[in-house]
C-alpha cells in the first residue's frame, strides 16, 4: 500500500509569510538608532500588499536571537513546504538592501520555491534550540 499525503486546506493555501521580530532587541530605536525599524515594518507590510496574497507579513514579540537582530524568519509556503522549502531565519537584517532582497524572495515564492538571495543567503542564521525542537516534533 503506497503512503498518501493528505494536505489540510489552510496548509494547502497558505502563503509565504515573513515573520518580523518586534520584541527587546529587534526593531528598538534605542538599542539601533541608525536602523529605521519602523520604515522596515511599512516597506515589508506594502510589499506584501502590493504582492496580491503571494505573501505576508507578521510580527512578534521576540523570536530568541537577540545578539542577530533583527531577526525575520521566512517561511514556506503550502506549495514551497511541500517542494521542500523550510523555515528560514535571517539576522542582521536592518538595512534597505537586506529588506528589498526578502522582498524579492518572497514575491518570488520563497524557501522551497526560489532560490534565496546571495546576500541574504550570507545573513542566514541558526534558530535558538527550542524553535528546532518544536520543528522536530
Amino acid at each position: 500500500m503506497t503512503p498518501r499525503t493528505v494536505v489540510i486546506g489552510a496548509a494547502r493555501e497558505r502563503p509565504c509569510t515573513l515573520i518580523v521580530c518586534r520584541g527587546c532587541c529587534c526593531g528598538n530605536p534605542r538599542k539601533y538608532p541608525h536602523a529605521d525599524h519602523a520604515w522596515q515594518l511599512e516597506r515589508l507590510r506594502a510589499g506584501a500588499e502590493a504582492s496580491e496574497g503571494r505573501f505576508v507579513v507578521r510580527t512578534t514579540d521576540c523570536l530568541g536571537p537577540c545578539d542577530q537582530a533583527n531577526v525575520i524568519v521566512v517561511q514556506p509556503s503550502g506549495t514551497g513546504r511541500r517542494s521542500g522549502g523550510r523555515a528560514t531565519w535571517v539576522g542582521f537584517a536592518m538595512d534597505d538592501d537586506c529588506t528589498e532582497e526578502l522582498l524579492r524572495w518572497a514575491q518570488a515564492g520563497g524557501p522551497g520555491l526560489a532560490e534565496p538571495p546571495a546576500a541574504v543567503e550570507l545573513q542566514f542564521v541558526r534558530p535558538p534550540p527550542e524553535a528546532r525542537a518544536r520543528t522536530r516534533r
